[in-house]
Parts: structure tokens; C-alpha cells; sequence
């Protein structure tokens, strides 16, 4: 049976966390079962969060595949949310089937996942219905976001923009600001709270105390991601301290 298993990130040329809190999730696995993981990245480029910027990196995402699947990874995750968003309602469908079949044309099909599709199933995994959200983006930006969330079916009750333009001060962001933001809003009568609908702001570090303060499920996107990425391994998706969607539970 595989033990060993390569991970792919289709990672945005400034991002900075997704590749910190992949491996860092994962590598809390290994401490509790027997699978390892390596890591392998292939940048597209972006420095500034607006649509144009995210429209022409999309378009890099294809060659990052094709690259990935040179190095024979096992699964492939596409780390930007806003960008697969931000291309229209569902277009998450459009890419994983895409840059799946490039893996396939090259000789090693490998099954892609998006954080951005992995975020609308794991609501749907804890059974969500009606949630708030929290983004870096600038407003427009955070407005496709939940459009694009409530087009799949879901309730955003309330969010919040953060209004950071530059990705890389995204993530810089302090994950231990998002608490108080979290407490500024109603999470009263909401199923789960997507305490970063952004891969490259940072949360991790904050997911248990945000449900200890709340009472509710936190899900994040690189959560999700890494969910997805468990599943589509045939891997139980458990990882301790990442919140409930991780816990086992599902």
C-alpha cells in the first residue's frame, strides 16, 4: 500500500502561506498516522489582488499542471480562491476538470483540486447552510466571493473585507487579529464561520480558538484544501489542531 505521497501546489507567485500551511497541516498527520508527504510548488504570477492580475495568472495555471505532473506529484492543489472566483460562478468545475486532463495528456493523471471548490464542498461536508465569511480582499473583490458562495447555495449571513490590495501583505496579515474580528460579528444563528476565504492570509494558528469562542465550526481555505487533497488520496482527512472539519468527525 503507498506510504509516500507528493503533493502539488499550483501556488501564485507571491504567495507565501499556502506553502506553510499545507505542510504544516499535513505534517501534524504524520505524527498520528503512518503516510508521508513531500511538497512541490509551480508559481503563476500575481503581486496585486485585482481581477486582471488574477484573470492573467489563471491563464498560467495550465503550464504549473503540466510542470506538476513532470514530477509524477499524487494530487494537485490549486492555491488561490479569489482567482478561480473571480473568473465567474462555478468556474472551479471548468478548472479542476481542465488542468486534470493535462495531468492525463502528460502521462500522469493526478486528480486537481481548487481551494476554491474545496471551500463550497467542505459547507457541504459539516452540513453548513447559513455562514459569515471573512476575506483580505477589497470590497468588489470579497463581493465575488460571496456571490460566487451564495450561488452554490449558501447563506453568507454577514462578512467582512479586509482591503489589503498587495498579496504579499496578505500574508503578513497577524492571524491573531482575526478572533476580535470574528467577535464584531453576528455568528449567533450561523452554521460555520470561513475564518479566511483566501489561501494566502494565514489562520491556522487561531482556528481553535475561534471555535472555542464561538461554538461554531471554523473552516479556512487551506482547511478545505487540505481536506479535499485527504480525500481524493483515499486518506483519512484527519489533522489535529485544524479545526473541525479535520477532527475526524466527518
Amino acid at each position: 500500500m503507498q506510504n509516500k505521497f507528493r503533493i502539488g501546489q499550483i501556488v501564485p507567485s507571491s504567495n507565501t502561506t499556502m506553502e506553510t500551511e499545507i505542510p504544516a497541516m499535513l505534517m501534524a498527520r504524520q505524527m498520528i498516522r503512518p503516510e508521508k508527504f513531500t511538497f512541490h510548488s509551480s508559481r503563476m504570477r500575481m503581486k496585486k489582488v485585482v481581477k486582471e492580475e488574477l484573470a492573467a495568472m489563471d491563464a498560467e495555471s495550465d503550464r504549473c499542471a503540466l510542470e506538476l505532473s513532470d514530477a509524477r506529484v499524487d494530487v494537485l492543489g490549486y492555491a488561490c480562491l479569489v482567482a478561480i472566483m473571480a473568473m465567474g460562478r462555478g468556474y472551479h468545475r471548468q478548472s479542476e476538470q481542465r488542468l486534470t486532463a493535462h495531468t492525463a495528456a502528460n502521462g500522469a493523471d493526478a486528480p486537481v483540486v481548487t481551494s476554491a471548490g474545496a471551500l463550497i464542498d467542505a459547507l457541504k461536508v459539516i452540513g453548513a447552510k447559513k455562514i459569515v465569511v471573512v476575506a483580505p480582499y477589497m470590497k468588489p473583490l470579497t463581493e465575488l466571493v460571496v456571490d460566487y458562495i451564495r450561488h452554490e447555495g449558501y447563506e453568507v449571513a454577514d462578512y467582512r473585507a479586509l482591503e489589503i490590495p498587495d498579496n504579499l501583505e496578505v500574508g503578513r496579515h497577524d492571524p491573531a487579529l482575526l478572533p476580535a474580528i470574528v467577535a464584531q460579528m453576528d455568528t449567533s444563528n450561523v452554521d460555520a464561520i470561513v475564518l479566511s476565504a483566501c489561501v494566502q492570509m494565514p489562520s491556522l494558528p487561531v482556528i481553535a480558538q475561534v471555535e472555542a469562542m464561538t461554538g461554531k465550526p471554523v473552516i479556512t481555505a487551506a482547511v478545505a484544501t487540505t481536506y479535499a487533497m485527504l480525500k481524493r488520496l483515499n486518506l483519512e482527512p484527519i489533522v489535529p489542531g485544524a479545526g473541525a472539519l479535520l477532527s475526524g468527525a466527518y
